[in-house]
């Protein structure tokens, strides 16, 4: 039973891991496509 909740802990551990490192990389395409609008935007003036 203990090896049970051992396991399950460290599922949700990396559950959470992998959705925080999903968000950093959301964000950070994000940024990307907004700098390449400015920079398109900046070209047509």
């Amino acid at each position: 039973m203990k090896l049970s909740r051992i396991a399950s802990l460290a599922a949700i551990l990396a559950c959470a891991l992998a959705v925080s490192a999903c968000a950093n990389t959301v964000r950070g395409v994000g940024k990307d496509v907004k700098s390449t609008a400015n920079a398109v935007e900046d070209t047509v003036e």
